[in-house]
Order: structure tokens, then sequence, then C-alpha cells
């Protein structure tokens, strides 16, 4: 359990000898628990998140569709000064993103004032040009926001991405509390650890409060592609908590410029769709023609403002990776603010000094497809072969407009329960933000760790787990 070389260790202060003040207690019940008895808690989680159904499918895995996300027990740490300030600057970004995406289906004034230019926008994959000059409930497009965070350097917090299109990772935030309490009692009773467990009703809070104007009533919904969707535990546990339907398309329709739920009463109209389908496949008619996924008409209900959308369409434009190097921009231009959170310094590849620095370093960056997910499509020069540097080379030059590159960080550690025992594991961090009548989150977020020694990629989809992230209340 000591500090990994020039990294930041979340529990050890910089002589890898001192704990830090708000991990003392913890390393201190650790040196209480025998080694048999944490290995007998790990495998006693793994065996009630089986039960429960709290799995992740992977697409092509040889070794089956659904396997567990590894759930580590030892939790990580965040003061309440601390989770102040990221607060404090989450809601500022978020803030600026709804405004940008508003702006750039109305007025484009951040365009026309010269800060972005036009084809980032307008010549984007996500960018949406059916929905222009559409109108929507408060003027809130991502209803609710996941943004990576990551800590570097000294401990300074960074902004690794923003995902704004159908963010997942929420229900494991609060099973692995649920977890942990479980599990672990008695270690909460040397913390004060804000809670999590009002996530749902917060979402549902925010989702009513951006119904169709003059919906008294409103009728909420989840929207789910079917079980076979890697988040689809996801979508069933949510729509369990909120006490709302969960649907696929065939359970909709729409029917005098209304969307209708199937229901064992007759049909039942909707006002709110909770979708976590993405936008080419929500309407056969408007998007992609093959979809069986989505609702037939429901865009046309869209654009006449009688059903919301959360997220609404089009909000992908804004978490584009090649849109990001552009959001402390968004924050100066349309709040007049410096940004609290920073940006990791980003190269755009498109830009021929950028690309000329990129090509130059490929051994030292981490170049990233500007449209990828989930880790995948990227390079991570440090721990890259000679053949996948040249690969990536000869894609940079194939088309560079296509990447982004940016250093790499040397993501912060925090102590883990593996295999050899308790060992220092690169982290992120990954809040929730709700936008509605107000913009709120639940002290803390998801967790994610890279399990392998050394690894930097934290994704589940390869191999990372979840920690439970605790938000001191003092």
């Amino acid at each position: 359990m000591r500090a990994m070389p020039k990294i930041f260790d979340e529990m050890y202060s910089d002589d890898a000898a001192t704990v830090r003040r708000h991990y003392r207690e913890l390393e201190a019940w650790l040196a209480e628990q025998p080694t048999d008895g944490i290995a007998a808690k790990r495998a006693e989680a793994d065996l009630i998140f089986r039960r429960v159904g709290i799995t992740f499918a992977v697409y092509g895995n040889d070794a089956g569709t659904e396997r567990l996300i590894p759930f580590d027990i030892i939790p990580r740490i965040i003061p309440a000064a601390e989770w102040s300030m990221l607060e404090k600057g989450l809601v500022q970004r978020v803030q600026a993103l709804n405004m940008f995406i508003h702006d750039i289906y109305h007025d484009q004034n951040i365009v026309k004032a010269g800060v972005i230019p036009p084809e980032q926008i307008f010549r984007n994959a996500q960018y949406r040009p059916e929905i222009q000059g559409i109108s929507v409930v408060s003027d809130i497009y991502a209803h609710i926001a996941g943004i990576d965070l990551v800590r570097a350097g000294e401990g300074e917090f960074y902004v690794l991405e923003d995902n704004l299109r159908v963010p997942s990772g929420v229900s494991y935030m609060l099973e692995d509390r649920k977890m942990m309490m479980r599990l672990f009692p008695e270690l909460f009773s040397r913390y004060k650890v804000a809670p999590v467990a009002h996530y749902p009703d917060l979402l549902l809070e925010n989702l009513l409060s951006v119904a169709p104007m003059g919906v008294t009533d409103p009728t909420v919904v989840v929207m789910t592609p079917g079980m076979y969707n890697s988040a689809y535990f996801e979508h069933a546990f949510l729509a369990q908590q909120m006490g709302v339907e969960l649907v696929e398309g065939q359970d909709l329709f729409v029917n005098d410029n209304a969307v209708y739920m199937r229901t064992t009463h007759g049909p039942k109209r909707v006002d709110v769709i909770y979708r976590r389908i993405d936008d080419d496949f929500l309407d056969p008619l408007a998007f992609r023609a093959d979809s069986t996924l989505g609702v037939a008409g429901l865009l046309s209900v869209y654009r006449a403002g009688r059903v919301t959308l959360a997220n609404a369409i089009g909000t992908g434009v804004a978490d584009d990776k090649s849109i990001y190097p552009y959001v402390p921009d968004m924050i100066k231009f349309y709040l007049s603010e410096e940004p609290i959170l920073n940006n990791v310094p980003t190269y755009q590849c498109r830009k021929k000094a950028d690309l000329s620095y990129t090509l130059e370093h490929l051994s030292d960056l981490v170049v990233k497809e500007v449209h990828g997910a989930g880790g995948y499509g990227m390079l991570i020069g440090p721990t890259a072969s000679s053949a996948e540097i040249e690969d990536f080379r000869q894609r940079l030059l194939a088309k560079p407009e296509g990447y982004i590159a940016q250093p790499t960080l040397a993501l912060s550690a925090c102590p883990t329960y593996v295999e050899s025992g308790i060992a220092p594991r690169h982290i992120d961090l990954r809040p929730f933000v709700l936008s509605g009548k107000t913009i709120s989150m639940v002290p803390g977020g998801l967790t994610r760790v890279a399990l392998k020694e050394g690894s930097l990629v934290v994704n589940s989809s390869q191999g990372g787990g979840t920690k439970d992230t605790w938000i001191l209340e003092q």
C-alpha cells in the first residue's frame, strides 16, 4: 500500500508514509481486518451481485454475453471541501454545455462570434439538422450528464470527457453503496458519508419538471433498446426505483400528434421519455429506416413540443471529442466566467501544427477518435507496441480530423483489493449532473478503477471495475 512513483496517491501523501487525514480511519480499519475476512467479503459481494443480476453485457465476448463488473470493497474518499469545489465546477460546465446546444440549434451566436469554427459543428456526425429551431422545455437538452473527472499531477482535477447522449453507470454507483453498507456497516460508524440513495427520486423530480407545457400530471417512462443492451440492468433498475414503466419502442405508438403506451387498460399518453437509445434509432421515419428499436413518428411529436425526450435529440454534438477543446471557451462566452474545472490539454489533429507535434510524439501521447467511446479506438503511446504506433501514424495521416491527442496523464491511484492483496490502482470519477428547473446532483459518482497493474483504461467494457465513492459531510 505505497504510492506509485510520480502519481498522486489518494490515500498517502507525497512521502508515501503519511496517510491523508480523511483516510486515517479507513487505514486503521483495514489493519484490523484478517486477510481471509476481506477475501470472504469480496466473494460474498460477487455472489450477491450475480444473484441480483447486476451484470454488464459484452458484445462479441466469446466467453458469454454477460459478466459481472468487478466491485472493489475499498472505498474512494473525497473530503467535503474538495467536493464543494467539484460540484461548483460541474454545475458551471453543464450549464454552459446546455446553453451551447440551445445556441447552435437556434441563433448560433457562438459561431457568429468566431469562437468555434462552423464546420466543427455543422459537419459533425452528431449534429442533427432535423431539430434546428425546435424549442424544448426550459432550454434544457442534457437532462442527465455524466462528466468524467481524473486527478493528476499534484492532485488537480481535470475533465476528461463530457457524456451527454445516454450516460450510464449510475445504477452501479447506487448498488456499490448498498453493498458497502451491507458488508461493512461498522465502517460507516467511523465516517459521516453523504447519502446517494435518493438519486432515483431526484431523477424523477427532474424529469417531471421538464414535462411539456400544460401537462399537469405527466407520465414518465424509461425507454430501453431491450434486454440485450449492455446497460439493460440499469434501465430496468432505474425504472423500478422511480416507479415508472420500462418500455421498448414496440410498446409505444404515435396517434393524433401524441405518444401513447400500450397497457392492459388501453392506451396511455406518455409525456416524458427517458430514452436510453441513440438518436439514430429513435424514429425510423426520420433517422435510420431500418431501426426496429424506435417509434415511427416520434420526431413529429417532439417537434410539436408534445413530448419531452431526455436527453434531447442532438446533444451528442456537445460531447464529441472534437468539440471538447472548446468547452472552456463556451464557459467564458455564455457565462462570462473562468472555468473552475480545467480540460486536459488537447491537440486537435485537424490543425497542421497539432498534427505535426502528435506524429513526432506518438509514443508519449494518448490518441483518441473524436467519435470513439468505451476506451476503444485509442492509442496509449507509452504502453503501445511499435506496430500499434505505426498503425495509428497511418490513421492520422489518412484522416487527421478524426483524432485528438492528449498527454498521458498519470491518473491518481487508490488502494484496491486485488489478487495479490491491497495495491494502488488508477481511478477516475463520473458524477451524474441533473438539469431541469435547477441543476442538481447527489454527492458522489461512479469511481471506476483499472484493475490491471499499470493500466490506465478504467472502462467496464475493457475489464475495469468500480468502487463506492464517499463524499464526507464534514
